[in-house]
């Protein structure tokens, strides 16, 4: 069972946000929780709510399609950051000048799944090659 969270224009910086995601990539849902609740990184509590909501959605449609995903079996299979809008905003500086600062924006996908699901992709692949 795979599932999909998604969260758009997170006012967090994409380098910032991608320290993060690196620490959980790879391990079980319930353990990147537990990193995630003590990271000091302020882009740590949105990716945090991220995971929980990929869990939930991954027993929302084992729940629809009458199957049973433990979640401890549960393995964030890819997580990305990719960069959002940024807004551009001006301060006042020496002898008239405007400065610009941008305020940088990220979108941050994660998605979970259950480690035979992972092992049949990853035998996909080496098929096709």
């Amino acid at each position: 069972m795979e599932a999909v969270a998604k969260i758009k224009h997170i006012r967090v910086t994409p380098m910032k946000a991608r320290r993060v995601v690196d620490l959980i990539r790879g391990k079980q849902a319930s353990e990147a929780m537990a990193i995630l609740k003590f990271a000091p990184q302020t882009a740590s509590e949105p990716v945090y709510k991220l995971v929980q909501a990929a869990v939930a959605n991954a027993k929302h449609k084992a729940d629809s399609t009458n199957q049973f995903v433990d979640e401890e079996d549960l393995i964030i299979s890819e997580a990305f950051v990719d960069e959002g809008v940024t807004l551009k905003r001006f301060r006042p500086r020496a002898q008239g000048r405007a400065f610009r600062i941008n305020k940088r924006t990220s979108h941050i996908t994660i998605k979970v799944a259950t480690p035979d699901e992972i092992a049949a992709k990853r035998g996909q692949k080496a098929r096709s090659n």
